[in-house]
């Protein structure tokens, strides 16, 4: 059974969180900046604006699109669906990651489904469904352990459970992970995928790396597992001890979020909100308060420890890599059918946010391939 589904947080849980906000109890500021994690004042001032930000217009935005539950696997499954005028429109379905959400996919929702209201080709509509991943958002709560692969699982179910027979997907982060299994799954039916923002160290051998580009992305890659992991650690072995402080804490939730807002958008920006629009990041960090996703989102970490991926070649896979992703792509040709592959100057890890464009064009390009 599928059933529709709208947004509405209750006023009073609003007016909490304003509330919590207003009765900090703030860190000491060590010497330094960004280096120790977030620094207190730059946060004070998010916190600021987060007391004064208006959820309900941003509630109004995603309630602006069709939106659904189903159980799938003992799992209720939150997802967008959004349609396309145009009659012969391709299906795609769109994967998040952490700390993402369905939010993330606002801009890019208009010129994937109607291509004409933006200056494009009928021909390269699509249908688009983007779920929830489970335990994050609104696809709770989470009813036991759910790794990449199950997760894969239940989107070849949902889009058989929608009719779509033949269908793409597309997704960064946990996306760029569960988007090829998708296809690994489903491959009489998944015409192709399409990832961005891929996180893990690339597993290189000699020879792979041949370009100043790929020197760099190595280099960033290592400062980055060196410095930059230990969220992972964290959430992946001990999820529910960190989500206490997450779950209890508006601020700490904010935080731990905003951290990764600016350690992995477009390193030509200073600030988060210099890549990603304050207000979409305060949305994306609301939505995981107000679902008390902390626990749930983490514990995806946690499976994945327990349960490699074992991504192989198969449907064709167009790859964009961004500024912050550490894509080589002789490693990835290990994996994956690459079939288009683009580089960008603009933009980083969360791409649908600081470069809608960029992204929706590159994700029409490699479907033209495949349609």
């Amino acid at each position: 059974m599928i059933s529709e589904f709208r947004v509405s947080v209750p006023e009073g849980e609003v007016a909490e969180l304003r509330e919590r906000l207003r009765r900090v109890r703030w860190a000491r500021q060590l010497p330094g900046g960004w280096e120790r994690g977030v620094p207190v004042d730059y946060l004070r001032r998010v916190v600021e604006r987060w007391v004064t930000y208006d959820w309900r217009a941003w509630e109004a935005r995603l309630n602006a699109f069709p939106q659904y539950t189903t159980d799938i696997d003992g799992q209720t499954v939150h997802f967008l669906h959004v349609r396309s005028p145009e009659p012969d429109a391709l299906p795609l379905i769109l994967t998040h990651g952490w700390p993402g959400s369905v939010a993330e996919f606002l801009d890019v929702l208009g010129p994937l489904t109607d291509p004409v209201a933006y200056g494009g080709d009928a021909r390269e509509a699509f249908h688009v469904v983007a779920p929830s991943v489970p335990g994050h958002g609104f696809s709770i709560p989470l009813t036991d352990g759910w790794n990449h692969g199950r997760i894969a699982g239940a989107w070849v179910e949902l889009m058989h459970r929608l009719g779509y027979e033949r269908y793409g997907a597309q997704g960064g982060d946990t996306g760029s992970v569960v988007s090829p299994l998708v296809g690994q799954l489903d491959p009489d039916n998944v015409v192709g995928v399409h990832i961005n923002g891929g996180l893990a160290y690339p597993e290189v051998r000699a020879g792979d790396v041949t370009t100043d580009a790929e020197r760099q992305r190595l280099a960033a890659a290592e400062r980055l597992r060196a410095v930059g992991t230990g969220y992972a650690d964290l959430q992946g072995t001990r999820p529910q001890t960190v989500s206490f402080g997450l779950s209890d804490s508006p601020v700490g939730q904010l935080a731990w979020i905003l951290e990764k807002f600016w350690e992995w958008t477009d390193p030509a920006r200073e600030l988060p909100e210099d890549a990603v629009d304050l207000d979409h990041v305060l949305t994306d960090v609301s939505i995981y308060w107000f679902t008390n996703t902390s626990a749930t989102s983490a514990n995806l970490y946690f499976e994945n420890r327990r349960a490699a991926d074992d991504l192989r070649p198969g449907v064709p896979t167009g790859i964009a890599v961004f500024p912050t992703d550490p894509a080589i792509r002789r490693v990835l040709e290990r994996r994956h059918r690459i079939v288009h592959w683009s580089e960008f100057a603009r933009g980083g890890h969360f791409a649908a946010l600081e470069a809608p464009d960029l992204l929706v064009d590159d994700i029409r390009t490699f479907f033209r391939l495949v349609r």
